[in-house]
């Protein structure tokens, strides 16, 4: 256990030589998309391979000599380009190999670390061009890490890594040589702003929390990300817990906090088995525990695993879920910072916001305000999913453009198609299009656009893409996901479901888009919460920006996007009809009909658009259309 600071420089400086001694680094993305894709097998036979030609390597960072020129074989976080997972880096050369599988393996260990030469066929070649390195791909070329600068460049599970490469001197830093104030002073002055959706400045609220008078006092990091297509916070945890943890320790230090709590899903076992292990690892140096490096200055840090409720990313339905209550909000008669765990003075954050605060005392309000716009500086983390080429995960700064987040970085979208929107601030968010494509991606800008960063996750829609569909997807997820305490977002959105499922099915009637937009605003200015004042949120969107789709759903009966498939017309080709009668037999419904030589017919009212018939015609005589 580290007894003082002397005691963790020392160390910090013999984990700095160990890694800088290793001769190369293979680093095998455990982030859980190239989980779910077998990383792991390709990490085990790579090591295996290591050991059965006699190559010197170590799965685990050691202070001793021994290290010396031997090979580092490492799980890694995420590294981001999840598209072309699972992915392996070979430093210091810096390649990068793609969608690697075990056959893979050993010509990585022949050809890159006996040889030192590029393995070709697994480099990263979009249209015939090689990007051997990684550093020269697109996809990284325009981001800007801070939150993710270790995210696939270090083992994950090793804090002798983390403090190689300067882990815990900023938290060394607030303990040692800044007083609360200083500490709150510089992230005020930093104007970062809370990355979990609403980009309130934290600066003001830790000023606030560190007013309270009330003891003890809590750190709370929200680790429940929620929105569909969004795993920006699971990477960091996964891929850099101790960076969390850090900036948790700073804000105990600033605030007075005695204890912290990380609240994350239970959906997300890597990040929950990362994070105890950086935990336990901090806790055995001292860096977590009583009287912290000698000082007054005493933490405890641990996980809760919550049950997966959208509802609990909001403050007082997260503290009631850890307090062992059922996850659901209250009446903010007293802000969290005042009564929020146990009624007792708290401090939440998302787990980015305090990813960001190590660089911040590190390296100074003056540097971070550098990047990106003056009233939202920084870098903001997106997950960007959907018809898009590059899916994966990226870091730029506040203020790029859509377009740049969308072509530049993402490549475009799949198969050359067109693009018509992209839904931003999942379930709470609204829908940006191509009259959107150079609008900064900033918390002020957004909201001029009447939309929301959110969480950061960002779902790109092709032409082929039903927007009515899209809103009945979001509001039909935010309505399981409701808690039901208040009726406005209980009914409310359940209402709005139920009329959307009608205009989807064909059903739609005059005065459904007047009474879905009545609906909404009755819904955002009632509900408790902010799950329900922002449910109707992509429904008004949808409708403010594709009107004219849910009138041709509604009148026409007809689905522009052809997407929708109740709106769909089947039918019989006449002059291809052989009048065998097939289709007839495997409908269900009764509604084809005919006589022996004669062309058969289907009723459209009786149909059900189950195609069966089309499935069925041998003669490709039974056709669909929009």
């Amino acid at each position: 256990m580290l007894q003082d600071r002397t005691a963790l420089q020392k160390l910090r400086e013999n984990c700095t030589r160990a890694l800088d001694a290793e001769r190369k680094k293979i680093l095998v993305c455990a982030g859980t998309g190239c989980v779910s894709s077998g990383s792991l097998d390709l990490y085990a036979r790579l090591s295996e391979l290591m050991r059965e030609r006699g190559i010197p390597c170590e799965v685990e960072l050691r202070e001793e000599p021994e290290n010396i020129g031997q090979i580092g074989v490492k799980k890694s976080g995420c590294h981001g380009f999840c598209e072309m997972g699972p992915l392996v880096l070979i430093e210091p050369e810096g390649y990068l190999y793609t969608k690697v599988r075990l056959d893979d393996c050993e010509a990585i260990i022949d050809k890159t670390i006996v040889k030192g030469e590029v393995c070709e066929h697994l480099v990263y070649q979009p249209d015939g061009q090689p990007y051997p390195k990684r550093n020269e791909i697109p996809f990284y070329k325009k981001q800007t890490r801070i939150v993710l600068e270790h995210c696939g460049l270090i083992d994950s599970e090793s804090i002798s890594e983390y403090l190689a490469l300067g882990g815990y001197t900023a938290f060394e830093k607030a303990l040692f040589d800044m007083s609360s104030e200083q500490v709150i002073a510089e992230v005020t002055e930093s104007n970062l702003r809370g990355r979990g959706g609403a980009g309130f400045p934290t600066g003001i609220k830790w000023n606030e929390a560190f007013q309270q008078k009330a003891l003890p006092k809590y750190v709370v990091c929200n680790g429940d990300e929620g929105d569909p297509g969004a795993f920006m916070d699971r990477s960091v945890m996964e891929g850099d817990p101790h960076r969390v943890i850090e900036g948790m320790l700073i804000a105990g230090k600033a605030i007075g906090a005695s204890s912290g709590y990380i609240y994350v899903r239970a959906e997300y076992p890597i990040a929950v088995k990362r994070l105890k292990i950086a935990i336990n690892q901090a806790t055995k140096l001292g860096l977590l525990g009583e009287h912290i490096l000698g000082t007054d200055f005493s933490f405890t840090l641990g996980v809760y695993q919550g049950a997966g409720a959208f509802v609990c990313g909001e403050g007082s339905a997260l503290t009631a879920s850890i307090q062992g209550n059922r996850g659901m909000p209250r009446v903010k008669r007293f802000r969290t910072v005042a009564q929020g765990l146990f009624e007792k003075p708290t401090l939440l954050n998302n787990v980015e916001t305090f990813a960001n605060v190590p660089s911040i005392i590190n390296r100074g309000a003056a540097w971070y305000k550098s990047i990106g716009p003056a009233n939202s500086p920084g870098t903001k983390t997106f997950a960007l999913t959907g018809n898009i080429n590059n899916t994966g995960l990226i870091e730029v700064p506040m203020g790029t453009t859509l377009g740049e987040v969308i072509f530049d970085i993402g490549g475009g979208l799949r198969d050359g198609a067109e693009f018509k929107a992209v839904q931003i601030g999942g379930p709470s968010g609204a829908c940006l299009t191509k009259d959107d494509i150079d609008l900064p991606l900033d918390f002020d800008s957004l909201k001029k656009a009447d939309a929301i960063i959110g969480s950061g996750g960002l779902v790109v829609m092709n032409d082929k893409t039903c927007m009515v569909e899209i809103a009945r997807f979001f509001m039909s997820f935010t309505q399981k996901e409701s808690c039901g305490k208040c009726i406005p977002c209980r009914e409310g959105t359940l209402r709005m479901l139920e009329i959307l499922e009608r205009i989807v099915a064909g059903n739609g009637e005059e005065g459904d888009i007047e009474l879905l937009l009545e609906l909404a605003e009755v819904i955002s200015g009632a509900a408790l919460c902010g799950l329900g004042k922002t449910a109707p949120n992509p429904v008004v969107s949808a409708i403010r920006r594709f009107r004219g789709e849910y009138e041709a759903h509604i009148r026409d009966k007809r689905c522009p996007a052809g997407a929708c498939k109740q709106l769909a017309r089947i039918f019989i080709d006449k002059e291809a009809c052989k009048a065998c009668g097939k289709c007839a037999k495997v409908c269900p419904a009764g509604a084809i009909s005919g006589k022996p030589k004669t062309p058969y017919e289907i009723d459209e009212k009786k149909c059900i658009k189950c195609r069966a018939c089309i499935e069925t015609c041998p003669f490709g005589a039974v056709k669909e259309e929009q």
